[in-house]
């Protein structure tokens, strides 16, 4: 485990409603900064992309003391997520924030593939977004990242799908976050990867849509000279992982 680095929580994170910070999932510096943020920061609720809302609301004060428990609560270790040990410090950082899960479970995915986002979105799709087309730019731009994403081994007939996949998770975290705020007032800290972080097309972009009155904020974290793509109040950058090639899954 890397150790939480210092940082400040002043400058542009000071009086925003919600900060999300981005990450590449399987970086242990990315979470280390991540927990040291939270640290500074004492949000009142956590959002995760990783959970669930029902795996969220198993999280106490109590479990986040014991990280071997809050892992086996949360079944974490199964769900197919970096090693829990990279996030734990970020649980154990804000014991008594509220916790909030934005995750879209495989059989809302298929929903969302099969009815459409607005029929698998938990809140209201026009308001936040959903309902509108992407400008057709971003709409390439975006397909051609998942036909990178997955190696150049996705099927082009799939590539509209699956942004449109990206689209309903942006928006289950802004749903989220809104729904954090209203009941526990912010700050509230949303942990998620880059590409949902980023303020031109990802999240934070719905959250705006449907609450314009909120103030919003983002990191972007990256590796040595590979900044993430996006737009960010904040980029950060840390050591690269050692993840060998990911696509010699897909050969």
């Amino acid at each position: 485990m890397i150790a939480p680095t210092a940082v400040a929580a002043g400058g542009v994170f000071d009086g925003a409603d919600v900060i999300f910070l981005g990450e590449l999932h399987d970086n242990p510096a990315h979470h280390a900064q991540q927990a040291a943020y939270v640290a500074e920061l004492a949000p009142t609720a956590l959002v995760f992309e990783m959970l669930t809302q029902a795996q969220a609301d198993l999280v106490t004060a109590e479990l986040t003391r014991d990280e071997a428990a809050l892992e086996a609560a949360l079944g974490w270790n199964d769900s197919g997520w970096p090693d829990f040990a990279m996030y734990y410090p970020i649980f154990a950082a804000a014991p008594e924030a509220a916790y909030f899960g934005a995750a879209v479970p495989r059989d809302v995915a298929r929903q969302a593939m099969a009815d459409g986002m607005e029929a698998a979105f938990r809140g209201d799709a026009a308001a936040y977004g959903l309902t509108a087309p992407l400008p057709e730019d971003e709409q390439a731009q975006r397909e051609a990242l998942q036909l990178a994403a997955h190696c150049d081994a996705m099927p082009e007939e799939m590539l509209p799908v699956m942004v449109d996949i990206q689209r309903l998770r942006d928006a289950e975290l802004a749903f989220s976050a809104v729904q954090a705020f209203e009941a526990h007032g912010g700050p509230v800290i949303v942990i998620t990867g880059n590409g949902h972080a980023r303020k031109d097309w990802g999240a934070p972009v719905y959250l705006m849509a449907a609450a314009p009155g909120m103030t919003v904020a983002s990191l972007g974290q990256g590796e040595d000279d590979a900044p993430p793509s996006g737009l960010f109040d904040v980029v950060e950058t840390a050591p690269t992982a050692d993840r060998g090639d990911p696509c010699e899954a897909f050969r």
